[in-house]
Formats: structure tokens, C-alpha cells, sequence
């Protein structure tokens, strides 16, 4: 009887399943209504290319870039590209979405730190291949490729060595033989992905045992043409197809006792695979045929790290909740993965058949569960939050969890903004400790993802201006010439006092503020005082204000005559001097003058002689004029004469 065999780890791998999921979903939820485009196709395999069409996704190439229009999306492949198109693209002011594997972005990391350092950089494997062209251009396509132990002859010095994600084990252990004898220093990174490694394992273990080996995979894709190549060695009968339509009847028909064994590149998706194990059974019940079709089903559902799964709670306690997430192992959502607050109860959050959704973080713990984070989809689900707010200019809410030399370190879901010293108030802040614990409003300025770390900076200071501005543009819509408002003394300086009026500063002139003479505004005026002030001008086009106290005050030359009648004696208080006579205040507002010959029945040069500032005297009014504000006083008419 006929008897079909999948290999182990056949079909997608991590980073391609990636890429596909994120060109679906930012189709789906990110983007709805803008073109979404793929550099390149998004992975070797005409079906799936087609698919992603059917969506509205598609491929183009880079020379094609020009026609692509502002804010359209680029989704970058699983293979990822070189830090310069990475440049070309946002001067583009294109969307950039990256499905880049992050396999192969952590060799974009280590070539770009050891070209840095001075290392010579070889990479193994296809020089033609996207992943290698990428991996080239982040040391400035220096990089010296060999596939098999080629372009090898000039190494010298030190040498880093790095592999296509694909290559095959005996490819890196070649080259790096000779790169070893011939570099004075080598560092060493084998970054072929495991699951290619095992991939190939299975495929080499199943191509000694099956009469006839299908490799599933597209024409170009690298992986697979591998897998070909090793199945080709031990099954001369070993043909590579793209799908079910390409595998010749008489391949399998007829042929019932033999082991027909099907392994599958890492583009090529399930459905794929399925087709062609359906294609081969040709309707009859194979031996084995049950236990593939259930395998495929259960790979139907991928879980991997970094997964979201939706889940029903099956069992929970105070410590830990365990799921049904549709795989072979239940899932596990541990309490610390939930909160950090350790007087909290699971059993207070969440009951028995409530569907829940969490990100996987790990697939398998010592009792056989997939570890499940909540804080980790939030954190998700945060740093989104945050992007958008960075992008479309709003606000979001942080908790100031420490304050640091520079500035203020805050948290929202569990992802740490940082809020700069000269950003956190309209002025200077001296002591930064009075914020820790708080909750305050910030716009996100700066939003910069990195492979370890990202940097998220906040302002509560953008915040501040906007509703100032706000506010600044009602109160001045709401001023008038001769107003009289209430404000808030909030600068003194020598030539006057700057008022708060809601939000609006005006300036109340050290003249303005009172009918007496005033020396300095600190001298009648404090910070943070409510006073009542007369609006003397307004211009709003120049956002200049002029304010008066004294304007509220009764002038004191209004009634001078009633109040100081000629021939009365008065008490004042000697205030300034001149070479013609000394000024006495009678009140605040009125001053009046006692000429040097009015001083003393003595002959002085100068009032000083005989009079201090400040010294109160008594004197008789000469003569009063209201219209010229002035009053004559005399200090001889009142002393006693002495002969």
C-alpha cells in the first residue's frame, strides 16, 4: 500500500509566517484605506504572491519606487534590504512597514558593529540571493561573498563571518575552514536558522527512506532548491514542484507499495502541502494518510514566540490561569505576567470560560505549557497607543515613576517614556521630585524603535503651551479697552510689574501703579498677589497690554483746594530735594515745594542743610494751582522768629 511520509518542520517557517501575518493584518487593521505595496515579492512562492494580490498587496520593485505616491505603504520582506533603500524609502515619505525576520536583522546588526570596528566582513552564500544583498549593504557592500570557498584568495587582517539565513551546514563549515587558516583574526557567527538547519535534517533522514521525494517550494526560493539539492543526493527519483498542479500523475499513480515522502520549503504555506498530499492519495485511504492530514491540522494553528492566541480559562487559581488556546499544550498565564502587584488575586480578575487573548512568550515550559504574557500584549497594545499618539499629535496619560539627572522617568503600560527636565512645566523646575507618583498629561516628541531598546521622550511642556495658547486666544477675545479685570502679580522688575491676566500678561508700569511716587514696584507689590487692574491699552494684533492701578484711585488733585485752603498749616514729609527747594509729600499723589527762601529765616545754600529725607516737617500754604499741580509751602511762616 501506498504510504506518504511529511517531513518534520516542513511548510513556513517563523519569519516568513511573520511577514505574511503583517502584510495581512496592517491590510486588515492598520491601513485600510491606503495602497499597501511589498518590496520585492514577499517571499519566494507564486501562490502565496498571487494571494497577497487577490488582498490588493503587491509586489514592487525598487527602480519602481518614484510611482508610489506619499504615505502609501512599503511592507519590507522577510529577506530585509540595505540601510540605504532603508533611507530612500522614508525620504519618500512612505509608511514603512518592517517584516524583515529578525534573524536575519540581528546579522544586519552584527555586520554593521564589526564593520564599524575595522572587521572585514564575509558573508556565505548567494550573492545574488535579496538576504545577502540586504546583509551587504549594512557594511557599505564591502563585504566579500562566498558560497562554496570562492573570493577567498585576499583575506587577511581580522574577519567577521556571517551566513545566509538558508545556507547549507557544509557550505559554512567550508568556508569558514579557510577563512580560519588565513585571517589573523576571526569572530565567527554561524546565523543559519535553525529551523533551516532541522528542516534540511528531516528532509536528508526522509529522502534514504522514501522511493520518491516531492519538494514543495517556489522555483526561486533559495531554501527550498537546498532541499532539493539534499533529497536529489540519496533519492534519484526527487522532483521539485510549486504545487499540487505541477506533480506528474505517473510520478505516483499505480505505484502502490513505495514511500512517497513531501517536504516543503519554508515559503510554502500549508494549504499548499495539503493540496498536494490530497493530490497523491487519489482518493483512496492511504496507510498513514490520517495521522498527516491531523498533523496538518494541527498546524493550521501556529504557535510561536510572539504569537497572540485567544484562550478559554479552563482552571484557575490565585498564582497562575490555565488556557485552551486550540494547540496540542494548554497555555499558562502566570500572575506576574498580568501585574506586578503581588497582593492581587488572579481569582480577582478573571473566572472559569472567560476568553481572554495574551502573546506568547515562551512555547514550553518543565510541565509541557505554552507561557502566556497579558503585560506583554499591553505593552503591545501601549507602544501602538504611543505611536499613534506620536504620529497624529495627541496626548496620553503617564505615571512618573522616578525622577533622574535630566529629567523624569514615567511608565504607560509598562513602557518607559522619558520626560527632559527643560519639558516637564512652562519654566524651570528646581526640584523634580514633587512630580514622582503623579499622573501627567504628555504629547510624545520623539518615538525611535530599536532592536534593544526603544526611545520614547514625552513633553508635559507641549502640552502646557497648547492650552495656554487656548486660553491666551479666549482672554484676549475677551479684553477691552477700560476693563477693569482681576490678575496675579507674577514678575517684578524695576520699571514695572507683569500681571496675569487668565493666561495673558500685561504690564502695569511702576507710574501706573500708584498716584505717589513708588521707587520700585517690590516696594508696594508682591509675586503670586491678586490685584484689580484698569486696562489703559489693548493691542491685540501685537499681543500688547497696558494696565493702571492708580487709574482706580481717585486723582488726589481732584478737591486740592477744599483739602489744602491757602494760610493752613499742614504736617508732610520731605521726600526729595532740588538746588531751588525740598518737595514734601502731603499725601500719596501730592506733592508740594517749599523754595529755599521758605526753608529757614537763615540764609542756607542748599536744602539739606536743615532738612532730612523722610523728616516730617510743618509748613503753611502759600498758594494752591489745580490746573498746574502745584502748592507753595512755606517752614519759616510757622517757626517762631528768633531775634
Amino acid at each position: 500500500m501506498r504510504k506518504i511520509i511529511l517531513a518534520d518542520n516542513a511548510g513556513f517557517c517563523f519569519g516568513v509566517k511573520r511577514a505574511v501575518d503583517i502584510a495581512i493584518s496592517t491590510k486588515r487593521e492598520q491601513y485600510k484605506n491606503k495602497r499597501i505595496y511589498t518590496l520585492g515579492q514577499l517571499i519566494h512562492n507564486n501562490d502565496v504572491v498571487k494571494y497577497l494580490e487577490s488582498k490588493n498587496i503587491h509586489a514592487v520593485d525598487i527602480k519602481d519606487i518614484d510611482k508610489l505616491s506619499n504615505n502609501d505603504i512599503i511592507i519590507i520582506r522577510s529577506h530585509g534590504i540595505s540601510q540605504d533603500i532603508i533611507e530612500l524609502l522614508k525620504s519618500k515619505n512612505l509608511n514603512i512597514v518592517d517584516a524583515t525576520c529578525p534573524y536575519v536583522a540581528n546579522i544586519h546588526k552584527k555586520v554593521k558593529e564589526y564593520s564599524n570596528r575595522g572587521y572585514q566582513i564575509v558573508i556565505v552564500g548567494d550573492k545574488n540571493h535579496p538576504e545577502v544583498i540586504g546583509i551587504n549593504g549594512w557594511c557599505d557592500n564591502k563585504a566579500i561573498i562566498s558560497k562554496k570557498g570562492e573570493n577567498l584568495d585576499n583575506i587577511s587582517g581580522k574577519v567577521c563571518l556571517v551566513a545566509q539565513t538558508t545556507e547549507k551546514q557544509e557550505n559554512w563549515q567550508k568556508v569558514l575552514k579557510i577563512v580560519s587558516e588565513r585571517a589573523e583574526e576571526i569572530i565567527p557567527f554561524n546565523t543559519i536558522c535553525n529551523a533551516t538547519e532541522v528542516r534540511q535534517k528531516k528532509a536528508d533522514e526522509l529522502s534514504k527512506e522514501a522511493q520518491v521525494i516531492v519538494v514543495l517550494g517556489g522555483h526561486h526560493s533559495s531554501n527550498t532548491t537546498k532541499l532539493f539539492e539534499i533529497c536529489k543526493r540519496n533519492c534519484e527519483n526527487t522532483i521539485h514542484v510549486e504545487n499540487s498542479g505541477e506533480i506528474p500523475d505517473e510520478l505516483y499513480k499505480g505505484k502502490d507499495n513505495i514511500i512517497i515522502g513531501v517536504a516543503a520549503g519554508a515559503s510554502t504555506p500549508d494549504w499548499i502541502i495539503k493540496e498536494a498530499i490530497n493530490k497523491m492519495s487519489d482518493e483512496q485511504k492511504l496507510e498513514g494518510m490520517n495521522e498527516v492530514i491531523k498533523m496538518m491540522d494541527e498546524n493550521e494553528k501556529k504557535v510561536y514566540v510572539g504569537a497572540l492566541v485567544k484562550g478559554e480559562i479552563i482552571q484557575i487559581n490565585e498564582k497562575a490561569a490555565f488556557l485552551n488556546i486550540g494547540y496540542k499544550n494548554d497555555g499558562i498565564l502566570p500572575l506576574n505576567e498580568v501585574t506586578s502587584d503581588e497582593n492581587v488575586k488572579l481569582t480577582d480578575l478573571f473566572t472559569v470560560g472567560e476568553e481572554i487573548e495574551a502573546k506568547v512568550i515562551k512555547l514550553k515550559n518543565e510541565d509541557n505549557y505554552v507561557v502566556l504574557s497579558k503585560s506583554e500584549l499591553e505593552r503591545d497594545q501601549g507602544l501602538k497607543s504611543i505611536k499613534d499618539a506620536f504620529e497624529n499629535k495627541n496626548s496620553i496619560k503617564v505615571l512618573v515613576k522616578e525622577a533622574v539627572n535630566g529629567g523624569l522617568v514615567s511608565n504607560y503600560k509598562g513602557i518607559r517614556v522619558f520626560i527632559p527636565a527643560s519639558h516637564v512645566e512652562l519654566y524651570h523646575v528646581d526640584d523634580l521630585n514633587e512630580y514622582v507618583g503623579k499622573e501627567l498629561e504628555v504629547n510624545i516628541i520623539e518615538f525611535t524603535k530599536r532592536r534593544n531598546a526603544n526611545r520614547i521622550v514625552g513633553s508635559r511642556r507641549e502640552v502646557l503651551k497648547a492650552v495656554k495658547e487656548e486660553q491666551e486666544n479666549e482672554t484676549w477675545n475677551s479684553l477691552e479697552k477700560d476693563q477693569v479685570v482681576e490678575g496675579q502679580v507674577k514678575r517684578l522688575t524695576n520699571f514695572g510689574a507683569f500681571i496675569d491676566i487668565n493666561g495673558v500678561d500685561g504690564l502695569l508700569h511702576v507710574s501706573e501703579i500708584s498716584w505717589g511716587r513708588v521707587e520700585k514696584p517690590s516696594d508696594v507689590l508682591k509675586v503670586d498677589e491678586k490685584v484689580k487692574v484698569y486696562i489703559l491699552d489693548i493691542d491685540k494684533e501685537n499681543k500688547k497690554l497696558s494696565l493702571s492701578i492708580k487709574k482706580l484711585m481717585e486723582d488726589p488733585w481732584t478737591n486740592v483746594e477744599e483739602k489744602y485752603p491757602v494760610g493752613s498749616v499742614v504736617l508732610g514729609k520731605v521726600v526729595r530735594f532740588a538746588a531751588f527747594g525740598a518737595f514734601i509729600e502731603l499725601e500719596p499723589g501730592v506733592d508740594a515745594l517749599v523754595h529755599i527762601s521758605e526753608i529757614s529765616h537763615k540764609r542756607i545754600a542748599k536744602p539739606s542743610e536743615v532738612l532730612s529725607i523722610g523728616e516730617e516737617i510743618k509748613a503753611k500754604i502759600l498758594d494752591v494751582n489745580k490746573e498746574n499741580k502745584k502748592i507753595g509751602l512755606s517752614i519759616k511762616e510757622v517757626e517762631e522768629t528768633v531775634d
